[in-house]
């Protein structure tokens, strides 16, 4: 045969021990990719336990993430430092539907109590005071959630994912659809979701990859309103037994915070209902 290349000739006349072959080198190929990504996987997520700053260097790449910290950290920094907060922190977020507003509270390593650093105002809401219950409802959740995606690339400019459902949600929601994809975002339209506008997002966006890339604590507090007893007795008027005993079992949270700026270590019982 003429040409460049060379022919090896297979002494089968069969065409079926090359279909062998391709499908063995191909399954070959597969599994060591496999490995090869698994491995990269594990990798990437030990460096961000470890907050080694690789998930802040792989977020700078995107353009939105690094116009937000151009325009955005300084400033954040000195407010920050005005407030007695430097260095590593945690993030503590509380949401009031009722009131329309999302309180950013930080703490410096070491510490147990927060400080109040940011608040904004909730530009849309949707559903009515309760929790999340069901894919469709168009509620926004009620309870204690973290942060547990970050999307630099999102519809509504950046956004931050909420852990719906957690654990008592998977108690006493829907067990086939509970619904998720629950976001803190920019723009200013929801179904479910908790807008602040591209602006505000951009600050909690900076805050937030501070945090996660130091490997540090990023809870999410989202209330009906302020637990207050006056409140409760209005909500008496208005909603079921039911939603009341829910609010009062986020009521005990609520109140240990109060007592002084730190947060318990929530846990969910069988029956769905939070304790410490």
């Amino acid at each position: 045969m003429k040409g460049a290349g060379v022919f090896v000739k297979f002494p089968f006349k069969s065409t079926a021990f090359v279909h062998t072959l391709y499908t063995v080198a191909a399954e070959v190929i597969k599994r060591t990719m496999l490995k090869i990504g698994v491995i990269a996987s594990l990798a990437l997520l030990m460096a961000f336990a470890a907050g080694d700053g690789t998930f802040k260097a792989t977020q700078l790449k995107n353009a939105r993430v690094k116009a937000a910290y151009t325009e955005k950290w300084k400033p954040l920094q000195q407010e920050m430092k005005s407030k007695g907060l430097s260095g590593s922190f945690d993030i503590l977020l509380c949401a009031f539907k009722q009131e329309k507003l999302l309180e950013v509270w930080l703490r410096n390593t070491g510490s147990q109590a927060y400080t109040l650093l940011k608040t904004y105002p909730i530009c849309a809401t949707s559903g009515d005071l309760g929790p999340k219950r069901r894919e469709g409802d168009g509620q926004i959740p009620e309870g204690f959630y973290t942060i547990d995606l970050f999307n630099p690339n999102s519809d509504y400019y950046l956004s931050l994912r909420i852990s719906y459902p957690n654990r008592s949600d998977n108690i006493l929601s829907d067990k086939k659809r509970p619904g998720g994809a629950i976001m803190i975002h920019g723009n200013c339209v929801t179904i479910g979701c908790i807008p602040i506008t591209d602006e505000k997002i951009k600050e909690l966006y900076v805050l937030a990859v501070e945090a996660k890339n130091a490997a540090r604590n990023f809870q999410v507090h989202i209330y009906p309103c302020r637990l207050t007893a006056e409140n409760l007795k209005q909500l008496e008027k208005r909603y079921s037994p039911e939603l009341m005993a829910f609010w009062r079992n986020l009521k005990t949270v609520y109140d240990y915070f109060l007592s002084g700026n730190s947060v318990p270590f929530v846990r969910v019982a069988k029956d769905g209902k939070y304790y410490f």
